[in-house]
């Protein structure tokens, strides 16, 4: 079956502008224009779109959309079923959080206790959702898989004492680094002090720990624009100050 840019738009809940603009991106193209100049569109630009959708409902942007969809190497029926595992890891996500907010609803209630494990169950599992949306891609290509897999489990039996000990450390280790670089030296005692801290905070997410994973990871926040901007949004300049400051401390600067 073939469809116009009106019908395919009412088919997928999309609008008409949205299609031409994938249209202008190389995204999705029509199957072909017609006599009278309008896009028609056919079955594998339907399952175009329906992949596109698939990839903005996980939070993927269109840029990377468009090189996973328009790769050569592209497996449909892969990207299905790794879609359905996002979508049902989403859906737990969802459904702890739901879980979460009725029973603490209860609580206020003083229809049921809860314990504190209970109370930020959801909280921990919403951290691995968004750190893999973010930098999933990134981490998994630098440290494989199984390294991967391993620190989420480790985040996920993560004790509320460990998780307010974690919370503790992210604010000191970001304030020291704060100071640390308007000092302007990375050797300096409270830049040091700051790639301790991180250390320490690496820790909690890594299975075991390497100074050289530690130095490579620094290397990352300077080399992906994600982590630069994260760390550069208060004091641009802070991911490559951070990433000597780690160079100096695990002893790879040389």
């Amino acid at each position: 079956m073939e469809y116009t840019v009106q019908k395919l738009g009412k088919l997928a809940g999309v609008s008409t502008r949205t299609l031409r603009y994938y249209d202008e991106i190389g995204i999705l193209k029509p199957a072909r224009i017609n006599a009278s100049g309008y896009r028609i569109y056919g079955q594998k630009e339907v399952d175009r779109l329906q992949q596109i959708l698939f990839y903005k409902e996980l939070g993927v942007s269109l840029d990377r959309i468009r090189e996973i969809v328009t790769s050569p190497s592209f497996d449909g029926a892969k990207a299905l079923r790794e879609h359905h595992k996002k979508l049902l890891e989403k859906r737990e996500q969802l459904d702890l959080l739901i879980a979460n907010v009725e029973k603490t609803i209860a609580l206020t209630e003083g229809r049921i206790s809860m314990t504190d494990k209970e109370k930020f169950e959801g909280f921990k599992q919403r951290l691995l959702d968004d750190n893999e949306k973010k930098y999933g891609r990134e981490v998994r290509e630098k440290y494989g898989e199984d390294a991967v897999e391993k620190s989420y489990n480790k985040i996920k039996n993560m004790t509320k004492e460990e998780y307010d000990e974690l919370t503790k450390l992210s604010g000191e280790m970001t304030k020291t680094l704060g100071e640390a670089f308007k000092t302007g030296d990375p050797a300096g005692d409270l830049a040091q002090r700051a790639a301790d801290l991180h250390r320490q905070w690496l820790t909690f997410y890594w299975d075991s720990y390497s100074k050289e994973a530690h130095a490579g990871l620094a290397q990352m926040y300077v080399d992906d624009e994600r982590f630069r901007a994260y760390y550069d949004k208060e004091q641009p300049g802070t991911a490559e100050f951070l990433r000597d400051a780690i160079l100096i401390y695990t002893g790879m600067n040389k």
